[in-house]
Formats: structure tokens, sequence, C-alpha cells
């Protein structure tokens, strides 16, 4: 209704009240119709003119005056990017910045020293096993500053268990190692140095320098031909490049154009190590195989552990917590199975029965690398009457379907998107990234998402890891709002092989982005599987956690699910 509009009818309205006398009825009208014609103002003058450009499969809407969007991205960029800062920040100022010109002083395992604080003839259980640990140097000079990425763990083989231990670093080469004793038996302790602090401050610093320590290979469609072009997470100057943008979450993949191929026929992609270092060579000596993970050596006997009638096991939870909160350790191992140590987890024994109790008309979407994969590969040998989809992809990693059609269940495996680190060639078109699929889902309680992003990013500069968490806490938020029954599981990154390029793949990279990890998603209403603790429990050296982890994994999934 415009202006003139408004007036006629108000001018007809005067002439029927006075014709009718109706005071205050048309005294009513009257301010109806005023009070349309301020909103209906008020509307136009605020509401901006739409104009869509799909960029990066996001929409920015312009508003008439100039400068002036409907929905500041600017702004929402600013905050992002303010954020993944001052993480930084803090991881920054956890780790050591050293430097050094001779081995001989950096820590050194054969030279530290480790002793009881709580020496006794046998411990209750319950009880907690301390151990001082004193680190020093090749030369045999106690260090004057912490750092150092240690391990600690305790482990009985014959009754199949294992828990990590809690570090305490004093700063001055001190540290101590507290270890719940969860179980009654003979337990031993292991203790290593993982890498020296001078080892940490290296590739903490040789982290943040460059992408380029991973090179990426696309194929491109040329008609029936196939071609192929290097491609990058960085924008490489002085080159015209096919740029795969996500504007709102700033997120980007770059490749070198060719002349006659369209950008549009991307549609494969690899990668490859480079001979790219940010290590000195004796910073690399440093980070040999040899010098990683090495045992302190002690002289702690075994620890004899027996029930006493004086400790009295703290009540746990039915009900394990939501929240990325936990202590630490957050369980053991004993029989090959985990138990949290703040809640009780059943058994679920019989799988079957947990197909038809639990999951029945649900359905799971698996999302990010290959230990979330191992997942539904794991339901697909448990249990025979999952059948696989042709999703007509290839390679090993491919999307991947699978539905009991009987239980009416669906589970589904997505990789995530860019950077995906391997030699094999795979699909590029079938995949997005994952805060643009969390975007997708409708969500119920009978949907269910477990996420696992970690070990793809360990060879790139922690921004690129912390902003795509910051992008998927976003989606999560966005769906929970509009979806609250959805369940929502993040599963932490877990320990892989020694054998690693240290400096791409090395679990000191794991350890910062478990950190950082927690931060993101602190105070959100998610499931937090803690695979980092589990393995080191475990004592599993594989980026593929064995069936034991990953059907621990599985029953703490089924607890919040069920």
């Amino acid at each position: 209704m415009s202006k003139g509009d408004n007036f006629v009818v108000f001018r007809r309205m005067r002439m029927d009240c006075a014709s009718k006398k109706t005071t205050f009825v048309c005294l009513f009208l009257g301010a109806v119709v005023i009070l349309s014609f301020s909103f209906h103002r008020t509307e136009i003058k605020e509401t901006p003119r739409l104009r869509g450009n799909v960029e990066g499969d996001s929409i920015t809407a312009v508003s008439d005056a100039p400068g002036e969007d409907l929905i500041p991205a600017w702004m929402e960029r600013a905050r992002k990017e303010q954020e993944v800062q001052e993480l930084v920040a803090k991881l920054d100022r956890r780790f050591p910045r050293l430097t050094f010109a001779r081995l001989n002083k950096t820590s050194s395992a054969s030279k530290s020293k480790a002793s009881l604080v709580n020496p006794k003839a046998s411990y209750c259980l319950g009880d907690q096993l301390m151990v001082r640990l004193d680190v020093f140097d090749r030369l045999g000079w106690r260090k004057s500053h912490g750092g150092d990425f240690l391990r600690a763990r305790v482990f009985s083989p014959k009754l199949k268990a294992g828990a990590a231990g809690h570090i305490q670093d004093f700063g001055n080469g001190k540290y101590l190692v507290r270890f719940p004793l969860f179980w009654e038996g003979e337990v031993k302790v292991s203790l290593s140095l993982f890498h020296p602090s001078e080892g940490v401050s290296a590739l903490w610093a040789a982290r943040k320098r460059g992408y380029d320590k991973i090179a990426f290979v696309g194929t491109f469609l040329n008609g029936t031909d196939m071609v192929s072009a290097e491609c990058s997470l960085e924008r490489t100057a002085n080159a015209e490049l096919c740029e795969y943008l996500d504007r709102r979450d700033q997120e980007a993949f770059y490749c070198l154009k060719h002349k006659k191929v369209s950008c549009e026929a991307f549609i494969r992609l690899r990668s490859y190590n480079t001979n790219v270092s940010y290590l000195t060579d004796l910073e690399r000596s440093l980070l040999q195989r040899s010098n990683i993970g090495v045992e302190i050596p002690h002289k702690l006997r075994s620890i004899r552990v027996q029930p006493c009638k004086s400790n009295k096991a703290a009540p746990k939870s039915q009900k394990c917590p939501l929240g990325m909160g936990s202590p630490s350790p957050s369980g053991f191992f004993w029989q090959n199975r985990w138990h949290p140590v703040l809640c009780d987890i059943p058994a679920f024994d019989n799988f079957t029965r947990q197909l038809d109790t639990c999951l029945k008309g649900k359905q799971i979407y698996l999302m990010g690398d290959s230990t979330a994969r191992q997942w539904i590969e794991y339901f697909t040998r448990k249990a025979p009457t999952f059948q696989y989809l042709d999703t007509h992809g290839f390679g090993k990693h491919r999307n991947l379907v699978a539905l009991d059609l009987a239980r009416n269940i669906q589970l589904q495996w997505n990789k995530h998107n860019h950077p995906l680190v391997t030699g094999n060639d795979y699909t590029t078109t079938d995949h997005s990234y994952v805060a643009r699929e969390i975007d997708r889902l409708a969500g119920d309680a009978n949907t269910a998402l477990v996420l696992a992003l970690g070990q793809h990013f360990r060879p790139f500069p922690i921004q690129l890891f912390i902003r795509r968490m910051v992008n998927i806490r976003e989606a999560i938020r966005r769906l929970l709002l509009r979806s609250p029954q959805t369940k929502v599981v993040i599963k932490g990154e877990n320990t892989r092989d020694f054998y690693s390029d240290v400096e791409r793949f090395g679990d000191f990279y794991g350890f910062a982005q478990n950190l950082v990890l927690r931060d993101i998603f602190k105070g959100l209403d998610v499931a937090f599987i803690d695979a980092w603790d589990m393995t080191i429990a475990y004592g599993s050296n594989q980026i593929h956690p064995p069936d034991d982890v990953i059907w621990s994994q599985i029953r703490i999934f089924f607890h919040y699910v069920c």
C-alpha cells in the first residue's frame, strides 16, 4: 500500500464516520490506518534490496545504502579472525621458545631421573601413584626450564589394562606425574621423553612458517583428455588461478589455471610431500626416530595394587556429561575395554541388540578423516545386515553409505574438504566443507553426527585447523538451534606411529590441536570422545587404532545416542 493509497482510505473513512456518527469506531480504525502507514514506511526504509551474488556456495545480500550490508560479513570475519589469533597466542604462551647450538645441551632421556614421591610396599585401589621427574641435558646438567614433550603411562599386560598419567610441568626441569590406580594387581610404569623442549620449540616455529611442506596436484577434464595443475592452500603471486572460495567461512583453495581448460572442470586431487623443511640440520638430527619417544630409565619396581576397606570409589554418574571438559586422565582400559572416570558405560556386548533397540530408524553421519571411516568399516564387519550402496566414487577415499534396510539404519561417511593429504587420487566434486555439510542436515531425534578432523591438518599452520573448527562450531550451533534433539559427537584426535615424518605429521602437532579443540567447543552441548587419552592408555601408536579402541569409541557413542 502506497502513501497515496493510505490517504485515500483515510479520507473515505472520515466521510463514512461523518455520516454514521460512530466516533469510537472511527477513531479506532483511523489509528489502525496511521499505524499501518507508519510501519509500511519503516519497512521500506530499513529493508534493503537483495542482490544475489552466488560465490563459493554463499549469497551476499547488499542494501541500497552504499557500504551498508544486510549482514555485516566483514564484522563476522573480523570476529573470527580475532578468535583465531587469540587461540594461537594462547598456544604460543604454552610452548617454549628456545635456541640451541649444541646437541649436548638438549634434554636427555638417559640422563634424566624418575623417583617415587610416595613410596609404599603396596598401594590401595583408588590411590594416586606420584612420580617426580628431573630432566637433565646430555652432559648431565639439570635443565633450568620446562617444555619437554613427555608421555606417561601405567599398564598391566596380563590384565590388558592401561591408563595415561597426568603431567605437571613446573617450568624448571622438574615434573610431577600423577597416576590414579584404577585396577588391582601388578602395575608397570612407562615414562618417555617424546621430544626435548628444544625440539618442541623448533617444531612449533616450523609449523607457523608455511603451507608448502605438502604440494597438491589437481586433475582437470579437457574434453576426453585429463590435464594436471599444481594446487595449493595459498594464493600464488603473479599467476592466473582458479580460485575455489567460500566467502562466508573464508575457506579457500587455488589451482594454476590452464589457458584452454575451465576452472569448473576440476575433478580430482592428490598430494605429495615436498623437500621443503623449516628445520636446521641440527634440529632435524634432534628429531630423528632414535630420539623420539625414548624411555626414561627408572628403578620403579612393579607396583602392587590391592583393595582397601578405607578407600571407597567415588560414585559415578549413570550418564556421561555433555561438554569438552574431562579430567586427566579421562579413563582407563581394563580387559581391553575403556572405562571413563566420570561415568559408567554399559558393556553393550550384544551388538545386534543395540541395533534393534538403539539405532533402529536412525541416520548416522560420520564426517572427517579415515579415523571416522573406521567406524563405518567396523559396523559393516560386525553386522552383515549392513550393505554398502554404490556411490559411484572411486578409490580409497570415496564417500561411503551403508544401509540396514530391516532396521532402517543409515550410516554415511563423508571425507572432509581441503586439505586431504594422500598420494591417491580422489574426487573433488562429491563433498564440501564440513560446515556446509552440517548446514544441509535437517536434524531430528533420530539423527546423530560424529566429527573427526585433525590428522590431515598437521602439516599446515595451525590457523587453518582453528579456522576450520570455528566454522564447524558455528554450523553446529545453527544445527542445534533448528534441531536441539540432534546428537553431536566430537571425536578428538588420536596418536599415530613414531615413524611418521615429524615435521609434517608428528604427535606434537596433534597434541596442540587437541588442546585448542577443547577451547573452541567449550560450552557447547556436544559429546566428546577423548581419543588422545584413549590411545595413550592402550599403547596404540598407529594412525588407525586397533578394533579394541574403535569399539570403545563406539560404545561411548551408543551411550550418548541410546
